[in-house]
């Protein structure tokens, strides 16, 4: 990349910034609008949950390669295609006649979106190449999720209750359009020095083993665990887990190098991914129809009640930035996950149709801090350790882990409401509790693992397997 003034450096995080918020949005203000859809499209709960996992997945499956392919043909050009598939996507959302046409639509727009965060992280990693300016960068860029979590709710009841849930949409349109051009001005073209090979049978394994695993999930509940198809889905998903295990390592240029996972902090940054977005769709999922069809609140004041939650991970993610880059990520994740589990025992203890507003608030608050704690100290573990060559794809499989995490989270307390939604509202809040404590235990994966992949034998396994996948970036490249 071309040496860039401080000026044009946060110029380029502010753009990055930019696609990071159409995409957090999107997710958050939709989260206030499932009731809505639900209502309009005389959808069932597992529909709802297509709704959120059809983008999620589709992200998850296409992360990685839309970050070896920007690193392959040019972060700028991968980046400037994602913010126009998503933008065009969400104006066919908006227009979605039936329920099916708008999971199809949502799929489009994953496929934009898996070229935007992972991408962003690339060309900030990229861009800010001193470690304690990167971890501000990355902290600021971070913070960004807070702000959709402020607003998302807010916005997105807003526009529901004033023009329906299609309205949401539509934000993203203008957002899309100014990002785009800005990207042209600003950002400079970059790609790896070597270009790395597809990996179509790679890609393919990781489609069905994510698909597989959450179609089982999500439609048990239905067609009960002794399903045909869901067993033979869970024997497809365990085929594809052992067909990436073994064919992986073969490859020169796999999709997922495994070993990345060699360094502590990295894999511990991805189970931690995996818990902590675990944990955030179970609880917008969750919340939004406790709020909604419980409370009986419109969807405006439900995107209220929530906003202790997006306030506090609005403040939440800037100070990890801030205590990253001074003493790195031990204290941010300890803390994070101390948050979550707080929060999630708090609901699962008082849990009830009419709970006071007071621990109800304070437990939202708690798991804003909570999971704002937890994304920087990801995001930046992803991308700090590895050779600057394997940026984009580094950090498309923590990306992947969020994006599977949160539909994991949507899949198996979705499954565990859909049982509970149908019965009353009793069966509703005593299917929350077991939720919340499956939450919790999310928070105390993230607290434990956070602890044992931040000290100094995690960095010593990081830093020697950076020397490795470096030494042997070089003697690929002098081969070729």
């Amino acid at each position: 990349m071309t040496h860039l003034t401080p000026r044009q450096r946060w110029s380029v995080l502010a753009v990055c910034c930019m696609s990071l918020l159409i995409v957090s949005l999107d997710v958050t203000a939709l989260n206030v609008a499932l009731p809505s859809i639900q209502d309009d499209l005389h959808s069932s709960t597992s529909g709802l949950q297509w709704t959120v996992d059809g983008y999620t997945l589709t992200l998850a499956s296409l992360l990685m390669f839309s970050g070896s392919l920007a690193d392959r043909v040019g972060r700028r050009r991968v980046f400037q295609v994602g913010l126009t598939v998503f933008t065009g996507a969400s104006l066919l959302c908006s227009a979605a006649p039936g329920l099916n046409w708008l999971i199809a639509a949502r799929v489009l727009q994953a496929v934009g979106g898996s070229m935007l965060n992972p991408v962003a992280l690339s060309i900030l990693s990229n861009t800010f190449p001193d470690s304690r300016e990167r971890a501000r960068a990355i902290g600021a860029w971070s913070g960004v999720v807070g702000i959709s979590m402020a607003a998302g709710p807010i916005i997105g009841g807003a526009l529901v209750e004033s023009a329906g849930w299609r309205a949401i949409f539509w934000i993203n349109v203008p957002i899309g359009l100014a990002a785009l051009a800005l990207t042209r001005r600003y950002i400079p073209e970059s790609r790896a020095a070597r270009p790395r090979r597809a990996d179509p049978v790679g890609q393919v394994l990781v489609v069905v083993l994510l698909a597989t695993v959450t179609y089982a999930i999500i439609e048990s509940p239905v067609r009960g665990w002794t399903s045909p198809l869901v067993v033979a889905c869970a024997i497809a998903a365990v085929c594809a887990l052992l067909g990436l295990l073994r064919y992986e390592p073969r490859r020169t240029d796999p999709l997922i190098d495994l070993r990345f996972f060699g360094s502590a902090p990295f894999a511990g940054a991805t189970v931690i991914a995996v818990a902590s977005f675990f944990a955030l769709g179970g609880f917008l999922f969750v919340s939004s129809l406790y709020l909604q069809n419980v409370r009986g609140l419109d969807p405006l004041h439900a995107g209220l009640f929530m906003l202790p939650m997006a306030l506090m991970a609005l403040i939440g993610a800037p100070l990890s930035g801030r205590i990253l880059a001074a003493r790195g990520p031990r204290v941010p994740l300890v803390a994070a996950g101390a948050a979550l589990s707080a929060s999630a025992v708090l609901q699962a203890l008082t849990y009830s149709a009419h709970l006071s507003v007071a621990p109800l608030f304070c437990a939202y608050a708690l798991f804003g801090i909570g999971f704002g704690m937890v994304t920087a100290p990801i995001t930046n573990t992803a991308v700090s350790a590895m050779p600057r060559a394997q940026a984009g794809v580094a950090a498309a499989v923590a990306s992947a882990c969020r994006q599977f995490g949160q539909s994991l989270g949507v899949a198996v307390i979705g499954a565990l409401m859909a049982a509970g939604t149908h019965r009353g509202t009793a069966a509703f809040i005593e299917a929350s509790r077991t939720a919340w404590w499956i939450i919790a235990g999310c928070g105390g994966a993230v607290l434990l693992v956070g602890t044992l992949t931040s000290g100094r034998w995690a960095r010593s396994t990081a830093r020697l397997t950076a020397e490795r996948l470096a030494a042997e970036e070089t003697r690929t490249t002098v081969k070729t």
